[in-house]
Formats: C-alpha cells, structure tokens, sequence
C-alpha cells in the first residue's frame, strides 16, 4: 500500500519486530500500518498477497481476508493489528507530516504545532483534518483549514481518532475514543483562539491534571454484542453494495453474524 508518511527509526525497528514474531514481512506489517493509520488507529482497510489479498480490520469488530475461510490468516492479521492499534495513538511511528516554511514559533519545520507543546506522541489526519497529541499535558492541536486549535484533554487518555461524515465545521466532526468511551471534539474545552499556522500563540500554560470526566451522556460508551453485531451487519451491506464483498461472502458473513443473535 503506498503511503506519503515515512516511519521513524523506532517506527521501522517496531515493524521488523512485529513481523518476526508473526512470521509474516515488514512489508505486509507495514501495508496494515499504513491502513490503520488512514483509519484513525481503529480500522484497516489493506491489500496484499502475503494477508489474502483484499481485506479489512475493525478493533472489537470482525477481520476479513480475500480467503475468508482460512482462519489461521484472520487469526494473524488480527493479532497484527490488535498490536498495532495499541501502540498506535502512544508511540510515535510516523515522521511529521511537512507544512509551508511560514510556520514562525513552531516546533520544527516540519511541524504545525505551536513549539512549546514539545513532541507529540501521535500524529495522524482524517481527511482534511490533523492532530497532534500530547498525553503528558493533556493538550490535542488541531489543524484545519490552515488554522490551529488547542483542547484540554482532561481526563481521557486518547486511543483513537474518527471523523464523522457529512459534517460541516470542527466542533463535533471528529471523534475520539479514550477509557472513557467516544466522544466528540466539541466535549473538549478550547485553550486558545483559532489562529492561523504561523500566528504567535496564545493559551495557557497547562495547569494540573484535573479528575477523569464522565462523558457526556450522547450515548453508550460501551454498545452491547447485540449493538455491536447489528452495526457489523450494517457495515458489510455497505461493503457489499460498494462491490468489496460478492454476493456469496456476503450471504455468508451475514448468516454468520445473524447466529450471533
């Protein structure tokens, strides 16, 4: 899978490793490395020989392969992937993505963050979108547009990052889950005015970490196996009505999942 990111010498040494211990080629280590970080860390969408060819991974969802009844290979690109996802949002594997050079107090140049936020420990984007998050001071940057924005994470301790469809603006497009469960980018308190790259910064320094939150109560945070297997359902029609199932895996994973019932 081609992908404009290059992974660290800790990101390259991680993937060598994972793959000895699978069996498997960093080459196809780093094909769900870079699927998942196109999916926020909690799904993969990839495409190669040595993992079935076509394929697909959801975090506490199901693992589809171009051989759907080998499960060995289901068992293996999930373990992958379950390894990947976990270290994802706390390490970083990724070199920063590059912006303009009129990027004035910031951290690097090939970083957008305001420079006394330091390293983040994940960097990633979702569509248009980008952020960077610093667990350590429980701040997340976005930027958007060419503008940035600094939320208070408070409690939550991010694990991945989604970006609602069909939504217009910033507040409530992305989503993040944390120990807490999901929950929309407007929950955050903003630190500081939006500002263009480049534009001195203006919020305050990070104070203590006050108490873990509640989530606001949008939903559940933990969906039941009957939530969980009606939204599975919901996502392999869609699969199959964009031509990535054929009628026959279709039938058959959704007689699979219909038994969970």
């Amino acid at each position: 899978m081609f992908s404009s990111r290059t992974l660290t010498s800790h990101g390259e040494k991680l993937v060598k490793e994972i793959a000895d211990r699978h069996g498997v080629s960093t080459d196809a280590v780093r094909t769900l490395l870079f699927a998942l970080e196109k999916g926020g860390g909690t799904v993969a969408q990839f495409c190669h020989p040595e993992l079935g060819g076509n394929g697909q991974w959801m975090r506490g969802g199901m693992t589809m392969v171009g051989d759907m009844f080998n499960d060995r290979l289901k068992a293996t690109v999930n373990a992958i992937c379950l390894e990947l996802s976990s270290i994802f949002s706390s390490q970083e594997l990724f070199v920063p993505l590059a912006v303009d050079d009129h990027t004035g107090g910031l951290a690097a140049k090939n970083a957008w963050w305001p420079a006394e936020l330091g390293i983040p420990s994940s960097t990633g984007s979702q569509n248009e979108v980008r952020y960077a998050y610093f667990p350590s001071l429980h701040r997340i940057a976005i930027l958007q547009d060419g503008r940035v924005q600094i939320y208070d994470t408070q409690g939550h301790n991010i694990q991945g990052v989604q970006q609602q469809q069909q939504q217009s603006g910033m507040a409530g497009a992305l989503q993040f889950t944390s120990q807490n469960g999901t929950f929309g980018i407007s929950a955050l308190p903003i630190l500081s005015p939006d500002r263009k790259v480049g534009e001195a910064s203006a919020f305050p320094a990070p104070a203590k970490p006050p108490p873990p939150v509640a989530i606001p109560p949008t939903g559940k945070s933990s969906p039941s196996p009957t939530e969980e297997t009606l939204r599975t359902l919901e996502r392999i029609a869609e699969l199959h009505q964009k031509g990535i199932l054929s009628d026959e895996e279709f039938k058959s994973k959704k007689a699979e999942l219909l038994s969970r019932l």
